[in-house]
């Protein structure tokens, strides 16, 4: 990291922001372009759980490579100034990177359901079989990750 000044290093601030985002950016490799795409997630022990319809870009992707790199950030606000490239930015960012793989077992699914679920909402909650089955969940284990900040 370039700006050590701004990096977090403690892994209880990381999981902060990762627990207080809404959104995850979830990058992968389609061959040799890049693609991205923002996902509503749930976060647990290393681990990161997003659900999926079985077909599309994503899964195909995935399914040729594993390896994915990802990014929350929160509390984003920009800082004019007179000087044009004197602009600002405050914010709190996570990156990292681990693999993708497929979880399969309806009782894991329903697991993972429920740690996305609890990203969002407080509470139980039942999933209709049909929908366990149409639905893909994408568990990706978590291999490093990094923080930063600026409070400008």
């Amino acid at each position: 990291m370039r700006r050590r000044d701004r990096e977090i290093t403690d892994n209880k601030a990381i999981e902060n922001i990762i627990l207080r985002s809404t959104i995850c950016k979830l990058a992968m490799c389609d061959r040799h372009q890049p693609y991205v795409v923002p996902l509503c997630f749930g976060f647990k022990e290393n681990t990161l759980y997003f659900h999926s319809a079985s077909k599309g870009k994503k899964i195909d992707v995935l399914k040729k490579n594993p390896n994915v790199c990802f990014e929350f950030d929160i509390l984003t606000q920009v800082i004019p100034s007179a000087k044009a490239c004197k602009w600002g930015m405050k914010y709190k960012s996570v990156i990292g990177y681990g693999k993708a793989s497929f979880v399969t077992d309806d009782d894991l699914k329903r697991q993972a359901f429920d740690i996305i679920m609890k990203q969002y909402a407080d509470g139980s909650f039942l999933y209709e079989d049909a929908s366990l089955k149409a639905t893909v969940i994408i568990k990706v284990e978590i291999e490093s990750m990094s923080g930063k900040q600026s409070d400008i």
